[in-house]
């Protein structure tokens, strides 16, 4: 393990049976909470958007906001928000997926990304891959390239990557841990 692996897991706190019985949340409140750990979080994604050739961020609702825009910043790239239906105003592009108990859907404003854009999309974790893998046909949908998936924790255990990889199309999916 790395020493920005260690930093990182030291500062994720298990929550047991939340939200319901037999689910171990993975909280990362503690490390946002650590400036330190923070920053070394903001800086390694940024680094591996940058090295990927990124020119924008996608964040994904809601800790993909708390994670992607610091990102954005470090990196001097724009940020775009991609989130819930209903919470954009304005022209979007929305995309339908489905979970594991019925179906939801996600927006990204029409005009944000464009053809010349490369995206690299980061959230928080990596569970099922629903999500994410409507970010990537949204991002297309748009017009623009996928850069890559950048996530701090994937829960391998939910078999997300193998979800992801069809829709990935040879673009890298980079998770800082693997729970």
């Amino acid at each position: 393990m790395t020493g920005i692996e260690e930093l990182l897991l030291s500062r994720i706190r298990d929550v047991p049976d939340y939200p319901k019985p037999g689910v171990v949340f993975k909280d990362i409140t503690p490390l946002l909470a650590d400036p330190g750990a923070f920053t070394a979080l903001t800086d390694t994604l940024a680094e591996l958007s940058l090295r990927h050739g990124a020119t924008k961020i996608v964040g994904l609702e809601a800790r993909g906001f708390i994670l992607g825009a610091p990102v954005a910043v470090r990196a001097g790239l724009g940020f775009i928000p991609v989130r819930k239906a209903g919470k954009l105003p304005g022209a979007t592009l929305s995309q339908a997926y489905q979970l594991e108990y019925g179906s939801a859907e996600i927006e990204v404003h029409a005009e944000d990304l464009a053809a010349g854009d490369r995206v690299m999309v980061v959230d928080d974790v990596l569970a099922t891959g629903g999500t994410a893998e409507a970010s990537l046909q949204l991002v297309r949908r748009a017009g623009a390239e996928v850069a890559g998936v950048a996530v701090l924790m994937e829960l391998g255990f939910l078999g997300g990557r193998a979800r992801l990889e069809p829709a990935l199309a040879g673009a890298p999916l980079e998770a800082l841990l693997q729970l």
